[in-house]
């Protein structure tokens, strides 16, 4: 099978979706910002990596490049990059707006024009990832909301005009994962309570179910899907929560 670049490898969800290729025989890219965080899975994996800027659609284009031309055959890139900002519009201020949307919704136009350029010729599908708070109103969400339905409307957009050319835009849209950037929510009892009260199903999510979605939207067997957002959630985007 044709490999998968990972924007965000050394993440817990961005290194648990590298794992789940790796384990079922899907080469894949590991692409990051820092090479110390970056080069432990790569020797775990036994797996390529890049270091890059990915506010620059530029310098991950070139990245890419580089490994086609050194024989690398792409088949989609996975956006796993993020970040949470809790706080209400009020008590936000320019610098965390900006580098909100540059972190969520800049990166993952990165990848989509970079798809955009690299794999028209042979397709692929690119998995970016939104939010349950683009979907249903979460308080203190403004930045990060706004960001990331930003991201699906890109991804809609995207499937339109790539779809002639086989390449495939879907988004992945989680409630609450425990990985290490949400720590601070889900290791005090008080706001993990909160939380989880909030989801119909009263509990947090693993990043394995959410690389498995991943894994099942890279595979070429499901190339009949596009276009779409897909929650994995714990009901928390569409489902009232038990009172």
């Amino acid at each position: 099978m044709n490999g998968i670049a990972i924007l965000g490898a050394s993440g817990t969800i961005g290194s648990a979706v590298a794992r789940r290729l790796v384990a079922a025989g899907r080469p894949v890219l590991l692409v990051g910002r820092d090479a110390e965080r970056l080069a432990p899975l790569a020797a775990e994996l036994d797996q390529p990596m890049e270091t890059v800027d990915f506010r620059s659609s530029a310098d991950l284009e070139a990245a890419l490049e580089r490994r086609i031309a050194s024989g690398l055959q792409l088949g989609g890139i996975v956006n796993a990059i993020g970040s949470v900002l809790l706080k209400g519009a009020h008590a936000t201020s320019d610098e965390e707006f900006r580098e909100t949307l540059e972190t969520n919704l800049f990166t993952s136009f990165a990848a989509v024009r970079a798809a955009g350029k690299l794999l028209r010729s042979t397709g692929g599908s690119i998995v970016l990832f939104a939010s349950a708070a683009a979907e249903i109103g979460i308080q203190n969400h403004e930045a990060i909301a706004a960001a990331k339905a930003g991201v699906i409307g890109l991804a809609r957009s995207a499937a339109a005009t790539y779809a002639g050319n086989d390449l495939r835009f879907n988004v992945v849209s989680p409630g609450l994962v425990r990985t290490e950037m949400t720590k601070r929510i889900w290791q005090n009892p008080a706001s993990a309570a909160a939380s989880e009260s909030m989801h119909a199903l009263k509990r947090l999510g693993d990043p394995d179910q959410v690389a498995s979605l991943v894994q099942w939207l890279v595979d070429p067997q499901n190339d009949w899907v596009t276009g779409q957002v897909f929650g994995i959630d714990g009901g928390l985007g569409h489902v009232l929560a038990r009172r």
